[in-house]
């Protein structure tokens, strides 16, 4: 038995590929049919890259020819995928919130590595630079912004904007601020579920009077839970600054946390990654540098995930000091520390710019079924 080549492709005209209108042959999807004796090879290529969609255009192929040529044909279908490129990453449109140029997150998978020390000396950095700098202290269930700036005493004002009531964020070093922890007592825990955090968050985002803001800075809890995801899907973050210590079990955290803006289905862009607790420093010796929780360690994940590191900063004591008698260390003049705060947002500026040259704005995710919150693979 031979099989004729014209057969099997008047055979193919009677079906279409999966999720098209035209014909197999019409539209081009058949690039090729060989026939030996009994045996036929045809060569597709389909738009769709479901394995379905391949199946079953495969199916209809053997159906159709075993129906219109022979029963008995020997058929092999290789399918081939030429789906439309997909739009580069973060090329999304949207419109920013009036009044506020950038929004920075600065997050870390791991408590206790100092994330809210470097968002606090950030601030003060940018504001130094001449910029103008808020911080949303959206670390719900432990904010220590407050403590940071010498203000846990302050509440804000109640101002009218445009006919509405908006809380006026307090103010330190030229840095409006609001927090949660405005609103409660200092040995109040805060015990809310998802929901209830979610909602204090807007509020501080919404209904705040921020005015003209360069950069607002999101101090973010550490993790990749609920608050993580209700601010991804309130507001439109311009980029994100991770932050980690060199040490392994802050390492493996960290990865989580840049693999979590950088899914599809959130997509923001990681400006790098800050070293805090690089090495120790002591006070008397200042050139000395004693490696405690290990050496080059979130370098070299910087390497790895190809973002950029930002700054090692020191375990200095007058970090520690600084921040528990609210006066960030980057207020200092000339002095080592100052000099590392200010390399680090430099070059958190410079991330900041190629990214907005690069891409267009982003806008806040909208994330309407658990497709959205699935554990991050990267």
């Amino acid at each position: 038995m031979k099989l004729e080549k014209q057969a099997i492709f008047n055979a193919l005209k009677t079906i279409s590929v999966p999720g098209e209108g035209e014909d197999m042959v019409t539209s081009g999807a058949v690039t090729n049919v060989m026939t030996f004796g009994d045996e036929v090879i045809v060569d597709i290529t389909i738009k769709n890259p479901s394995l379905q969609a391949k199946k079953k255009a495969e199916v209809e192929i053997m159906k159709a020819i075993h129906a219109e040529v022979h029963m008995k044909a020997q058929v092999k279908v290789n399918v081939r995928v030429d789906a439309p490129e997909k739009a580069p990453k973060n090329e999304i449109k949207g419109k920013p919130i009036p009044g506020i140029q950038n929004i920075i997150a600065v997050a870390s998978g791991k408590g206790g590595v100092g994330k809210s020390t470097i968002t606090a000396n950030l601030a003060v950095s940018l504001q130094k630079m001449g910029f103008k700098v808020g911080i949303l202290d959206a670390d719900i269930y432990g904010p220590s912004i407050p403590i940071m700036f010498d203000v846990q005493d302050e509440k804000p004002l109640s101002v009218k904007v445009d006919g509405k009531q908006k809380m006026k964020p307090v103010e330190s070093y030229g840095v409006k601020i609001l927090s949660i922890g405005f609103f409660t007592k200092p040995d109040q825990a805060v015990v809310w579920r998802g929901p209830m955090a979610s909602k204090a968050l807007n509020q501080m985002i919404f209904d705040a009077a921020w005015g003209e803001l360069d950069f607002l800075l999101v101090d973010l809890p550490p993790g990749t839970g609920d608050i993580h995801l209700s601010i991804v899907q309130a507001m439109p973050l311009t980029g994100a600054v991770v932050v980690s210590t060199p040490q392994n079990v802050a390492l493996a955290d960290a990865k989580k946390g840049v693999a979590m803006f950088q899914q599809d289905s959130i997509n923001v862009p990681v400006l790098g990654i800050v070293e805090n607790m690089a090495w120790f420093t002591p006070e008397e010796l200042p050139e000395n540098k004693y490696y405690i929780f290990g050496k080059e360690g979130a370098s070299n994940l910087a390497a790895d995930l190809d973002v950029r590191l930002l700054a090692q900063i020191p375990l200095v004591q007058s970090i520690r000091e600084g921040g528990d008698v609210g006066h960030p260390a980057a207020l200092q003049k000339d002095t080592i520390l100052a000099e590392a705060f200010e390399t680090m947002t430099r070059n958190s500026v410079e991330e900041l710019v190629k990214r907005n040259d690069s891409l267009p704005p982003t806008e806040a995710v909208k994330i309407t079924t658990m497709a959205g919150c699935a554990a991050v693979k990267k």
